[in-house]
């Protein structure tokens, strides 16, 4: 019998950010998730921001193969049937997808149709749920996260926003939701939101999630369960915003910019100017998409607030697994958590994420659970959300019809096989600092190069004796052995890239 499948997804969210890694962020589900399976403590991402990394874990394809290479780009059809909503679909699985997608861009420059474009929400009825990227039942929302914007009523809403408003308590909710309650000390992007819990995305997404999980537990079925949060804005709602006292909150080695030792697209991306015609989405880039690191004090409460987003996230991953276990899922089913991408959160003095590829934007947590898995697993070898899509696919026991760049988790869970490095790319468009870019990025157990293939020039970290990655060694010729060998690893990629795809707006 084929198993069932539940991949859960959190948003911006660091992979060092779980109890069981060590911080004061209080996780107990999320905790006994990896005590109970499998933890792949040295796993990135494809790509450091939303759109290339998701169509990424979907499809198993390196971003500049599968297209969508940045932000603003809309995964293409073609590629989507490739993923593995389509593929589960095409074998008789029950295939779902709630939560943020961001699969195609909202913030576009005109119409294109799409269910997540805001031109085309319009056009979709109340009765659509899918299917969409190859999945037969969608439940999904505009944004997820809202930074100086608000949720819409319908018709220029999802299944989220059209919830958020049925009752006719729309507007009283968003007025407490922006209700800034006390203590207020200005940290950027952050507020100790007045909204009440159940009315949170986080939430939602958990009810809808337990419900189909209900409507299909004759099975099989595979899920993907997609939380906004902890993406910025810092907006946690109480109780959980006064969960992790600033004053208990850990603070980074190296909270100063230091662009001097850095390579020079790492100041140009910081002060550049968006190249995007559209006025509102240039200054949107430009004013929410940077931020640097405030003082101690603010970045305490910036990071408290981080923490109670990911803890409200846990206490439904607990309830989503405790409803695995009542219906007696839990024998045959395959649950796995992980991000899309990380956050700076305040290292380097940096927030939010961009081309800067330090570890607390590139790493990610994976943490898998199955009855036939080992249990409390905690395995250090170089992989990647690429490799989420092949493995299900093996434990699925089903073939797929094209070329993946992931490679199946199997043979570390359960030999601890080597793996050499792991890989991430980035096309930066000047639409979101006025620098182009084309980084290409190899992890290994303990060391880390990026490399821009158009200006030839890069950065190099020994994670093992320098873990704030202060001293880079690209150009240190007592290294270059260790050069040549990453650059060797950054050359094999496999040369099926695309010509670049044109955005269709922002993000």
């Amino acid at each position: 019998m084929r198993p069932n499948i539940i991949i859960i997804t959190s948003d911006q969210h660091r992979g060092d950010c779980f109890g069981f890694e060590g911080r004061k962020v209080k996780t107990p589900h999320l905790d006994q998730l990896a005590q109970e399976g499998v933890v792949f403590s040295n796993c990135i991402t494809p790509n450091a921001v939303c759109q290339p990394a998701r169509a990424s874990i979907l499809t198993g394809i390196l971003p500049c193969t599968h297209g969508v290479s940045d932000n603003g780009i809309d995964l293409s059809e073609d590629k989507a049937q490739l993923g593995f909503g389509n593929q589960f679909s095409k074998v008789g699985y029950n295939t779902g997808f709630i939560g943020k997608a961001h699969f195609s861009t909202h913030h576009t420059y005109k119409p294109t149709g799409t269910p997540e474009c805001r031109w085309s929400l319009k056009n979709y009825r109340k009765d659509w749920f899918g299917p969409y990227m190859g999945f037969q039942h969608v439940e999904t929302m505009v944004l997820g996260h809202y930074a100086n914007t608000t949720p819409k009523p319908p018709p220029n809403a999802l299944h989220y926003e059209r919830w958020f408003f049925e009752d006719g308590l729309g507007n009283e909710k968003i007025k407490q939701w922006q209700t800034r309650l006390k203590p207020d000390i200005g940290a950027p992007q952050t507020w100790n939101s007045g909204l009440p819990v159940a009315w949170h995305t986080s939430s939602w997404v958990a009810n809808r999630s337990i419900e189909y999980i209900k409507n299909h537990k004759h099975g099989p079925f595979i899920l993907w369960i997609s939380f906004p949060d902890p993406h910025t804005p810092f907006d946690c709602p109480e109780p959980w915003n006064r969960l992790h006292h600033p004053e208990t909150v850990e603070l980074p080695n190296q909270m100063n910019l230091d662009f001097e030792k850095r390579p020079w697209w790492h100041k140009k991306s910081f002060e550049g100017t968006p190249e995007i015609k559209d006025q509102n989405l240039r200054n949107h880039r430009a004013n929410w998409s940077r931020q640097s690191a405030p003082t101690k004090n603010k970045l305490r409460h910036l990071i408290s607030n981080y923490y109670g987003m990911i803890s409200l996230i846990d206490h439904n991953v607990g309830r989503i697994q405790n409803m695995i276990h009542e219906l007696g899922l839990d024998k045959s089913t395959l649950t796995i958590f992980t991000s899309d991408h990380g956050e700076w959160l305040g290292d380097h003095g940096l927030l939010l994420k961009g081309p800067m590829l330090y570890e607390g934007l590139l790493r990610v947590g994976l943490i898998l659970k199955a009855p036939w898995l080992k249990k409390g697993v905690r395995n250090n070898q170089p992989v990647s959300t690429l490799d989420i899509a092949p493995t299900i696919y093996d434990y699925a026991r089903l073939d797929y019809p094209y070329l993946l760049h992931g490679q199946s988790l199997r043979p570390q869970i359960e030999r601890n096989e080597n793996r050499d490095f792991s890989f991430s790319e980035w096309d930066l468009r000047p639409s979101r600092n006025g620098t182009k870019l084309k980084l290409k990025t190899v992890k290994t157990h303990n060391t880390k190069l990026t490399f821009d293939m158009l200006s030839e020039t890069g950065e190099m970290y020994n994670l093992r004796d320098d873990p704030d990655e202060m001293d880079n060694l690209f150009d240190d010729k007592g290294y270059a052995q260790l050069k040549n060998q990453l650059m060797d690893m950054i050359k094999s990629r496999p040369e099926d890239e695309i010509p670049m795809l044109e955005q269709v707006g922002m993000s």
